[in-house]
């Protein structure tokens, strides 16, 4: 079990995927193999001895923990697209979690931010400094180009075109997809491209934006820093640094961006995950609607 994981992760780093994922990738296979002890006494768990009973077992057992269907869901996944992968290898020769259903969960709408929130969030760093610099170049570039916070760790100075405004990027799976920016992004890139030795990074740093330390940014470094920012604007619980993605398509959808660019952008693979926007745009319409229609519910019990 043990081998196959580390092979699993090991295939799973080749794709690109974020550290984010891979250690709840991690921390998916471990808890299943605890919890197989149980069928293997003697501690050595053969996958080709797993049944999908045992499989069942693990996910009635994490229902009793009080694990959401929203959790089993994930966990069920993992198992699915491991077993997937260790028949492919050859480690076993029947997938017990062939049949594995997964449960069924209510997505929730992600959390994002308004553009006046977006705005205000922009003017939180101190120019004074050189952290505060490099800080809105990040926000900047987040927001114009909906990064994730990997994908903003690994950019790459020479995949900047100050010129054309665009920006390519390495995405999850190792997609390489290009995104525009605008003129706000560039010119805080251009600040922060000015006094980026000041951070004395080796010269043969090929990232863009560095640490304290003069190294490139950790994904967790990074999201302490935007937490920082956002904290201070969110009203309610629920905002992360992603939500600030989640307001890029979203805010690109309401001023009428087509959906597949959207997708392009984002580097999603398939088209029903950027549909999830459009619920978001269309939440927000419906809110309009019942704050100024005369024949709305809403507007008649405010009067």
């Amino acid at each position: 079990m043990q081998a196959a994981a580390d092979k699993y992760i090991r295939y799973l780093i080749s794709r690109g995927l974020s550290d984010h994922t891979i250690t709840a990738y991690k921390g998916d296979l471990h808890q299943f193999s605890v919890f197989m002890v149980r069928y293997f006494p003697d501690g050595i768990i053969d996958l080709k001895e797993v049944k999908r009973l045992y499989l069942r077992d693990y996910l009635r057992w994490l229902r009793e923990q009080g694990r959401s269907n929203r959790t089993l869901a994930r966990k069920a996944t993992t198992l699915k697209n491991f077993f997937i992968f260790c028949l492919k290898e050859n480690i076993i020769t029947d997938d017990p979690a062939q049949y594995l259903k997964i449960p069924k969960y209510e997505k929730k709408l992600p959390r994002y931010f308004t553009e006046a929130e977006m705005l205000q969030i922009m003017e939180l760093p101190d120019l004074s400094s050189k952290f505060g610099i490099r800080n809105r170049a990040i926000l900047e570039i987040m927001y114009s180009c909906g990064l994730r916070i990997s994908e903003v760790c690994t950019l790459e100075t020479r995949n900047i075109d100050f010129t054309n405004r665009i920006v390519k990027v390495m995405g999850k799976g190792r997609k390489e997809r290009i995104i525009p920016f605008g003129s706000n992004c560039r010119k805080a890139l251009k600040q922060y491209k000015k006094i980026r030795d000041e951070f004395e990074p080796d010269i043969k740093l090929k990232t863009f934006f560095v640490s304290k330390s003069g190294i490139p940014l950790l994904g967790r470094e990074l999201r302490e820093i935007l937490d920082h920012y956002l904290d201070l604007i969110a009203q309610t619980k629920g905002y992360s640094p992603h939500s600030i993605r989640h307001a890029f398509a979203t805010h690109l959808l309401e001023h009428g961006a087509d959906l597949r660019g959207v997708q392009e952008m984002l580097g999603h693979e398939n088209l029903s995950t950027t549909e999830i926007y459009t619920h978001l745009t269309l939440e927000e319409v419906k809110k309009v609607y019942h704050q100024a229609h005369a024949r709305s519910e809403e507007k008649k019990k405010k009067k």
